[in-house]
């Protein structure tokens, strides 16, 4: 080509692309060296410019859209390990076997006993025992949740600590059985009355352990492989003794300083200091907090007939048994003060030394249990009975017991899921109830006392609801072997320490019947039947041992025994549905020899 008469070299037809810089976020800039001059020549058109520029743009996408789908593969980001194992890039299932994998390796120590020391005792504590063990779907969901940038997750590591879980309730029981007699018991804040002196109860500290911070201790040790020390703490009530003695000056004090007047449109009743004491409660939650209440049912029993005049208690309907079937007996309506309106209306008043009046409305007062309630029960048919016998005829002391405990639990109703007590039923049972002095154990001797005999009932009731497949709730059996109980399956009583109780785990009512005869007391339960069967299988008895003999005192505290010999056994409760066996429990006990007591001296050699 020739410009003015000069030639001039052809052109350059390769592109000048102009290079930017470009950095990601948190990297430093990187230098681009720019390309060399071009030639000088005709200019270039735009399009053909910004065409191949975006051809190179293309590339580079595609280069990080690569690197973004290398570093996203799998469930688990790149680069993440747990306990030393790598488990980025896989897929939760391959993570999670790749986890476990790695715990069988590592069985030996994860499983070996841990050192705890609590306080100043040190023990040894299988992790089995606790359920102390690692989480590997939580492991490995966490691990998975660990999100970050391409780039950061195509080059960067992490380390996901594992999700270790223990069983807090088994961790706490160890604990406390290893801490023995270093620790203590809280002792709860309250106000009680003796007669009209109310008197105070100063809270004080429990020496324990933490249960969260024994757990953090215990879990983060384990997987450190080294011992755990749990401290002691002090743990306090709620109520402070400050707040013990406001309500002791506020309210318990000033409560029984005179009476009050309850006003109705029938009349009023003087409610006298007595009764008030009677009836006010502190309670006490399970934190310690301190809280006033008056007991309106404990009020109504102080007032005894007093309320008699004014109201008219309503009756529940029952049932009794009459010609071999249920029959209902109808209840009745009544008209009462209504209780938690008395109660916060007395509570207001009792800090008073002036206008000690309630105005109560008596209102209508509907039984708990209507006839129409209970034939909802659907009480139609005896399900198990139980007879044992006495010997003394029914003017004995122990034979009026029995007999005493009998008539009061008679016709006692239990609804589905309710549990019955039987101390919670009859209350005390001392001299003002009815009872007498008869033989009882104590101390490991039969010496006389109160309510003697009444254990004949329970073990008779105990039977009964056993033999109808109600649950057990809470039974002793004697300390001594006694033949005229079935071994085991039979249970003592002592108020208020020793309870029978059995819950009604039927959809069905339940009905206590009890008869009695010269030399017998017989329970039976109605209700409609539930099994084909209730049996019971017994094991052999064994590590028999022989009574030794003690003499006593001669005297009227002294009762001679025979004497027994003692042994361990198991009963089977087998419970049959629909000719398959649906349940198999086991009742064990361990009875003591009963020593051979004679109220005499030694013979002399």
């Amino acid at each position: 080509m020739t410009l003015y008469g000069e030639k001039v070299p052809p052109a350059d037809d390769r592109p000048t692309v102009q290079v930017t810089a470009v950095s990601w976020p948190d990297d430093e800039p990187v230098a681009v060296t720019p390309a060399p001059a071009r030639p000088a020549g005709p200019p270039r058109s735009r399009p053909r410019r910004l065409l191949l520029a975006g051809g190179v743009a293309a590339v580079v996408l595609a280069g990080v859209a690569g690197a973004g789908a290398y570093a996203y593969a799998g469930d688990v980001p790149r680069g993440t390990t747990v306990l030393g194992t790598e488990l980025g890039g896989r897929s939760r299932a391959d993570a999670a076997q790749a986890l476990r994998a790695e715990l069988e390796r590592r069985a030996a120590t994860l499983n070996a006993p841990l050192a705890i020391t609590v306080g100043e005792k040190r023990l040894e504590v299988r992790p089995a025992d606790i359920n102390l063990a690692i989480d590997v779907d939580a492991t490995v969901a966490a691990a998975a949740a660990a999100r970050a940038h391409p780039v950061s997750r195509l080059v960067g590591s992490r380390t996901v600590d594992p999700v270790v879980t223990v069983d807090a309730d088994r961790l706490d029981a160890t604990l406390r059985r290893g801490l023995g007699d270093q620790g203590r018991e809280m002792t709860m804040p309250t106000i009680i009355f003796t007669g009209t002196t109310p008197k105070p109860v100063y809270p004080k500290p429990a020496l324990t352990v933490d249960p969260s911070s024994a757990a953090d201790a215990v879990k983060a040790g384990w997987l450190a492989g080294r011992p755990v020390t749990v401290p002691l703490v002090e743990k306090w009530p709620a109520t402070s003794r400050e707040e013990v003695d406001r309500l002791l000056g506020e309210l318990a004090k000033p409560a029984v300083a005179g009476p009050v007047t309850l006003t109705t449109d029938r009349g009023s009743v003087t409610i006298p200091p007595a009764a008030i004491a009677s009836g006010l409660r502190f309670s006490v939650d399970d934190a310690g907090k301190l809280t006033p209440r008056m007991d309106v049912k404990r009020l109504r029993t102080a007032l005894g007939s007093r309320l008699a005049k004014i109201e008219v208690e309503p009756k529940d309907a029952g049932l009794t048994i009459s010609g071999g079937k249920p029959k209902v007996v109808p209840g009745r309506a009544g008209r009462q003060v209504d209780s938690g309106v008395l109660s916060r209306d007395l509570l207001a008043v009792l800090p008073k030394a002036e206008g000690r009046t309630v105005a109560a409305e008596l209102k209508p007062a509907e039984p708990e249990l209507t006839e129409a309630k209970l034939a909802e029960l659907g009480i139609k048919e005896r399900v198990s009975t139980f007879t044992t016998q006495f010997t003394g005829g029914l003017s004995s002391p122990r034979s009026h017991n029995i007999i005493q405990a009998a008539k009061e639990v008679d016709g006692a109703i239990v609804k589905p899921g309710e549990t019955f007590s039987l101390n919670g039923h009859t209350g005390e049972r001392g001299y003002d109830q009815g009872y007498r002095d008869a033989a009882v154990i104590m101390n490991g001797k039969l010496v006389p006392g109160v309510g003697g005999g009444v254990s004949q009932f329970t073990t008779t009731l105990f039977n009964a609801t056993y033999y109808a497949g109600l649950e057990d709730v809470e039974h002793k059996p004697h300390s001594y072997y006694f033949s005229r109980y079935p071994a085991v399956i039979e249970s003592t009583i002592y108020w208020p320490h020793l309870d029978f109780k059995f819950r009604n785990n039927t959809p069905y009512g339940v009905l206590i019947d009890t008869s009695y005869t010269a030399s017998s007391i017989t329970v039976s339960i109605w209700s409609t039947k539930v099994y084909d069967s209730v049996k019971t299988e017994y094991g052999p008895r064994r590590n028999i041992t022989q009574p030794k003999t003690v003499h006593l005192e001669p005297g009227p505290t002294c009762i001679s025994a025979a004497g027994s010999v003692g042994f361990a056994q198991d009963a089977y409760r087998v419970i049959k549905k629909d000719g398959k066996v649906i349940k198999r429990e086991k009742f064990s006990w361990r009875y003591d020899p009963e020593p051979r007591f004679v109220c005499g001296p030694e013979p002399s050699a």
